[in-house]
């Protein structure tokens, strides 16, 4: 069975992705790794530096215990050599068999003894020379026998010696043996015990660091958890107080720093429960007095909406002051209804009383017949609309009068804000959420303004008159109506380049996810990004045979989608 690279790689990321993750995530992992890796560098250096000051300390002693034995005992040999009476080639080698055994009895079993011809000696008087104990002698370097040739005080140099490897010293010296000519001779002592020394001190040395590196990663995680674990408290109380459970609070113990943030925090907590309780006290006592007066207004309303009926059904007997009168009485009684709705509809959402009636449908459909309700408003003030729908269907499980509702909340504010360029609106879908977008080429929206879009009794411009009328609580209704669907209703405006509105509805539970059917900034004209979209002409009248018209689809026409 093959496996592929991607597949060993996938492997070999993943434990370094999960290390990574839970090192981001934990405070008391990264003061612990920190410390961990300090702690090791620290000892790595503090171990090399003491390692070779010992190394230094015992080959320096070594050494010159090792020139001043050698000095002694070539002195020795030379004044053997010297008070010899052997004349003949037999008594000259019994001469250097002595003098061997003499040496090693001086050095011991540790050191071994080499003599070798100088190249300069023109003696006729054959010695058999060579090294005692054999094979621990190494091949004596060209240069070292160069300094012994040219009367060098005691060269050296460090070697290794053959078979066993270990390092040793050599220390060299020439040899007179008068009638035999000159010969060079050579001391080797073996640093053998001080190998096994130094590897002693460094495996002990070792297991300290070893020990201190674990007990200060210990002591860190001790004194970290001493410190984390009261931040951690306070994140979960601090979560708690964030889902609503005002009565939590810390544990304090103690007088120090942590139990002083543990009774601050209390405090800031408690501060926090009264502020809240006091404001949600404040916000019953609003939500009553709304729906209270909301509802009080419905009978006295009621009565001069008769009223008003009579009178403006009777206008024309009237004078034109008179008849104008109870046109404007009609008119401004329409607007003080809505306004009594949008009050209702505000106290239901605030009071979470708000009924929802849920059933599939396409939200297209729901869309146009806001759309073909808002042709004559729109055809009257010389403002075209623009719909165009992407590959459907589109449907939703929705409450089709919210929905509705904010459609046209949406519609009545581009129209009301559009330019000669006139309003588009659009629809398209993915596998998760339906979109709607409804842009106007109006005077647009500032930063500040955008901000503040949806807050209740806000306009953009309040001195401006308004051609449609509204209570400046219709685009808070439709956001909330959009969160009661788990949607969104989202704006985007620039000064001078109009607005843009998109609600966006899930279509499974699964959610909305992370595209968005239709972008929220589009160019004048520019839905070609949603893809392909069946295409409805504009509409400049209000004429109802020409809305039809327009309104027809344009792959059942003429016109090219």
């Amino acid at each position: 069975m093959r496996v592929s690279a991607r597949a060993v790689g996938a492997a070999l990321i993943a434990p370094v992705r999960t290390a990574t993750r839970r090192w981001s995530r934990s405070m008391s992992v990264r003061i612990v790794s920190t410390t961990l890796v300090i702690g090791i560098g620290t000892v790595m250096l503090l171990g090399a530096y003491a390692t070779t000051q010992i190394r230094d300390g015992l080959v320096d002693d070594r050494v010159d215990r090792v020139l001043a034995e050698s000095a002694r005992d070539a002195a020795t040999a030379q004044e053997r050599a010297a008070s010899t009476t052997a004349a003949n080639p037999a008594d000259m080698q019994q001469f250097v068999y002595d003098l061997f055994i003499e040496l090693r009895s001086l050095g011991g079993e540790q050191r071994g003894i080499v003599v070798l011809r100088s190249p300069e000696n023109t003696s006729q008087i054959p010695l058999t020379v060579g090294e005692l104990p054999t094979g621990i002698g190494p091949a004596v370097s060209t240069e070292m026998r160069l300094a012994v040739a040219e009367g060098e005080a005691l060269p050296w140099q460090f070697v290794s010696l053959p078979e066993t490897g270990v390092p040793g010293v050599v220390v060299g010296s020439p040899l007179d043996l008068g009638v035999a000519g000159p010969y060079e001779l050579y001391f080797v002592y073996s640093l053998a015990d001080e190998q096994d020394t130094l590897a002693l001190i460094q495996q002990v040395l070792a297991i300290g660091a070893v020990v201190l590196v674990g007990l200060v990663v210990v002591m860190t995680w001790f004194v970290t958890n001493q410190a984390v674990r009261p931040v951690r408290q306070a994140a979960r109380v601090a979560s708690r107080l964030a889902e609503g459970r005002l009565s939590e609070r810390m544990t304090v113990r103690g007088h120090d720093e942590m139990a002083t943030l543990a009774q601050t925090f209390n405090d800031m907590a408690e501060s926090l429960q009264r502020q809240i309780t006091r404001m949600e006290h404040l916000s019953r006592l609003q939500r009553r007095f709304v729906s209270d007066v909301s509802h009080e207004l419905r009978t006295p309303l009621t009565t001069i909406r008769m009223a008003s009926d009579v009178l403006h059904d009777a206008r024309d007997e009237f004078d034109p002051a008179a008849a104008r009168s109870a046109e404007l009485l009609s008119t401004q009684l329409d607007r003080f209804e809505a306004l009594l709705a949008d009050l209702l509809e505000i106290s239901r959402i605030d009071a979470g009383a708000a009924q929802l009636e849920f059933e599939s449908m396409d939200v297209a459909d729901v869309v146009r017949d806001e759309v073909e309700a808002m042709i004559p408003v729109a055809g009257g003030l010389g403002i075209g609309i623009t719909m165009r729908m992407g590959p459907g269907p589109h449907t939703a499980s929705i409450d089709r009068p919210r929905v509705g509702r904010i459609v046209r909340n949406l519609l009545s504010n581009a129209v009301e804000h559009a330019s000669q360029a006139g309003v588009e609106v659009a629809v398209a879908s993915n596998r998760r959420g339906v979109a709607v977008l409804v842009r106007d080429y109006g005077v647009g929206l500032t930063t500040q303004q955008v901000d503040r879009v949806f807050d209740r009794f806000w306009r953009a411009d309040a001195a401006r008159a308004r051609t449609m009328g509204g209570t400046g609580l219709g685009l808070s209704i439709a956001r909330e109506d959009a969160v009661l669907h788990d949607g969104t209703l989202e704006v985007w405006g620039a000064p001078g380049q109009g607005a843009s509105f998109r609600l966006l509805l899930p279509r499974t539970a699964e959610g909305l996810g992370q595209n968005a059917p239709l972008p929220l900034v589009l160019r004048q004209g520019g839905f070609e990004n949603v893809g392909d979209m069946v295409v409805f002409s504009p509409v400049l009248t209000g004429d109802a045979d020409a809305a039809d018209a327009a309104y027809r689809p344009a792959v059942d026409s003429e016109e090219t989608p």
